[in-house]
């Protein structure tokens, strides 16, 4: 039997791969007396996707370090966050989260009986609760609450009032649930200091908190329930998993904002204490890293191809996976499943429509666009006015396209320039060659007829989206049906802004950097 850690030792697991902690020395001073006292709530919404890997590896090290650990089932706080579960299905929804969050821990050997599960409702709506919040609401100003929440409470034109009271809510949990911290993701911060600020104004203690870092999803962006190329879920079919991989962001030697490596930092390390990449015994054979520094150090050097990689997450993930699907393929949890999240055409009364429930809706969030970044430029065999590209969009290998751009764009201008590739068009054959996809470019109105790449903002890696503004969070066709004509619909109001801004009915084209532009041809077209 391995002896108990020390103070110091429970500090360092407790704190290990955080990004930042409020309230050191009050921990210190805890783990020096007793065992702290910790809750992470989760609000019972979209369903879980394998980013909530994250924090159940830490609850792992919480459990190691001798912590009483409490989960919260916030089903309250989902209704209040503008009503993203509704009201009758917030029963249903609480029960898969607490069925799919306990199938995750025991996936990672987590001991459920060490763990108190609580559900948000079950004291939130008594007597001292309700007074608290009125109490709390007397105090605080309207600003506070709006920023506090800004970071985690859907942001809309016209917010609800139910938004401004959802980080009261959050502060007063940390007292009805008798913990000394709380963690959460660093979106977090702002509800944390907002407790930190009001608590002792009702006479609570001020608590301590623990924040993890945002993991970036497959795309290179926050992995979010609502795009859904940029998670995967708890019950993908390991072929589903194998696709996603495929197309998640992994530029070779980039280790920023890579999704695929910080899932490996964040869940597949701490777990195991190593990770093993697999290879064919021509690229080296299997390497087995015991830090994550090595296999970070030797991804930014290229020794470890991103293809190597993404194949050896997919099988320590889907590991992860199997004991899951396996729990949920009951008709139980099935029927619990499809009744939860009912899919569109049978949502009940109250569920908000979705873009797929209005599946001839042309929004731009349909497009694929990304950023890409083009590896190589030749003369296509067969045609004086096609270029065949290789363009690199993220992927494990990059793809090929083909553009009728030589009377336009000098072979050397296109060399290693970042450009904006729609990747959701079915693939077709031109003379002979099969495009992958189509580089986005301005034209000029009259003649000449002149044409211009779009440029993404400086800075833009590989594999990061392209979005229209006010439509950062739909979710892109897996493929674009040639009949249903959507990218030809919506490419009638694409122009060039005065600017020089590519825009969609004045909306802009932006990535996480800025704006997409040309150099030239304002009040152009986009094609």
């Amino acid at each position: 039997m391995e002896p108990a850690p020390g103070p110091q030792e429970k500090y360092q697991l407790i704190t290990r791969n955080l990004q930042e902690v409020l309230g050191e020395d009050k921990l210190l001073a805890i783990l020096k007396e007793r065992e702290l006292k910790i809750y992470w709530g989760t609000a019972t919404t979209g369903k879980p996707h394998v980013a909530y890997f994250v924090p159940m590896s830490k609850i792992a090290d919480f459990l190691k370090a001798g912590c009483e650990v409490t989960i919260l089932f916030a089903d309250l706080h989902a209704y209040l966050d503008n009503m993203k579960a509704p009201w009758e299905l917030l029963e249903l929804r609480t029960r898969y989260y607490e069925h799919v969050i306990k199938a995750m821990l025991e996936s990672i050997g987590v001991p459920l009986e060490k763990l108190r599960f609580v559900r948000g409702t079950d004291y939130q709506l008594s007597k001292e609760y309700t007074l608290d919040v009125y109490r709390l609401s007397s105090v605080v100003t309207q600003h506070d609450a709006k920023k506090a929440g800004a970071e985690v409470v859907k942001q809309v034109e016209h917010p609800l009032l139910s938004g401004l009271l959802y980080p009261g809510l959050q502060a007063l949990d940390e007292e009805y649930l008798k913990v000394d911290a709380q963690f959460g993701g660093v979106d977090q911060r702002k509800i944390f200091t907002f407790a930190e600020k009001y608590l002792p104004s009702l006479g609570y203690a001020k608590r301590i908190h623990l924040m993890n870092p945002m993991v970036p999803g497959l795309t290179g962006s926050k992995m979010s329930s609502s795009e859904e190329d940029s998670k995967i879920d708890l019950l993908d079919r390991k072929e589903d998993v194998k696709k996603k991989l495929k197309k998640a962001f992994c530029e070779p030697g980039n280790v920023e904002n890579n999704g695929v490596l910080s899932f490996i930092k964040h869940v597949l390390f701490p777990l195991k204490s190593e990770f093993v990449i697999l290879r064919e015994e021509k690229w080296g054979g299997n390497k087995t890293y015991t830090a994550y520094e090595a296999l970070e150090k030797d991804f930014a050097e290229q020794v470890v191809h991103p293809g190597d990689l993404k194949n050896s997450v997919e099988v320590a993930l889907n590991k992860l996976l199997d004991p899951i699907r396996e729990k949920f393929n009951c008709p139980e949890l099935k029927k619990l499943s499809s009744a939860a999240y009912p899919t569109p055409s049978k949502a009940k009364p109250g569920e908000k429509g979705t873009k797929n429930s209005e599946p001839e809706d042309v929004v731009p969030s349909r497009l694929d666009m990304r950023v890409g970044k083009v590896i190589n430029v030749e003369k296509h065999p067969d045609a004086d006015s096609l270029y065949v590209e290789k363009i690199d969009v993220g992927e494990a290998e990059p793809r090929t396209v083909v553009s009728g751009l030589v009377h336009f764009v000098p072979k050397e201008q296109l060399q290693d320039r970042l450009v904006v590739l729609l990747c959701n068009l079915k693939p077709q054959k031109m003379r002979g060659v099969e495009s992958q996809g189509m580089v986005l470019c301005a034209s000029s109105v009259g003649e000449p007829r002149q044409v211009e790449p779009l440029d993404p903002p400086a800075g833009c890696c590989a594999g990061e989206r392209v979005y229209v503004e006010g439509y950062e969070g739909g979710e892109p066709d897996e493929e674009l049906k040639p009949k249903k004509k959507v990218f030809e619909k919506l490419q009638a109001d694409f122009h060039i802004s005065e600017d020089c801004v590519a825009q969609w009915k004045q909306r802009n084209f932006l990535t996480k950097l800025g704006t997409v532009s040309c150099k030239s041809l304002k009040g152009g077209s986009i094609s």
